[in-house]
């Protein structure tokens, strides 16, 4: 009995240091190579907006042949910032409602990441409608798309 004690004990010891040593191995993302900044958009920059909203417009039409589009964004707030880590790509979490031409009012989660735009020259952004994600890309509920 002392003995299958005391190796679950040292086992546990064992994983404890190695996980503090992989923890340790990954430095933040400004320190790698080509350095991220951490430096992004605010979660209601113009910019982010009209990605979403024209991008919306362009997969409804497209995709669905529908005439949905945002007509405006209400309630944005930041729901995370690097909520992954500091050594992962530098990302800020938001959410808003937004209010779309067929008069309802929907969520949108949506994300901003470091260099993850065009070409990694600009941030990117990924976002998901509740209810409208049709190909079911960030289920349930977009979930998947926020922190």
């Amino acid at each position: 009995m002392r003995r299958s004690v005391l190796s679950m004990f040292s086992g546990a010891a064992a994983l404890a240091v190695t996980t503090l040593a992989l923890a340790q191995d990954h430095p933040p993302a400004e320190a790698r190579f080509v350095p991220y900044t951490g430096v992004l958009p605010a979660c209601g920059d113009p910019s982010v907006l009209s990605d979403i909203g024209d991008d919306f417009a362009r997969r409804e039409s497209g995709y669905w042949a529908s005439p949905l589009t945002i007509v405006r964004f209400l309630d944005i707030d930041e729901t995370g910032y690097r909520s992954n880590g500091a050594s992962y790509i530098p990302r800020r979490y938001c959410a808003a409602r937004a209010l779309f031409n067929d008069g309802r009012r929907r969520r949108v989660v949506y994300d901003i990441a470091e260099h993850t735009g065009f070409i990694g020259f600009s941030p990117g952004v990924t976002w998901c409608v509740v209810g409208l994600d049709r190909n079911h890309a960030f289920s349930p509920g977009c979930h998947a798309a926020g922190p």
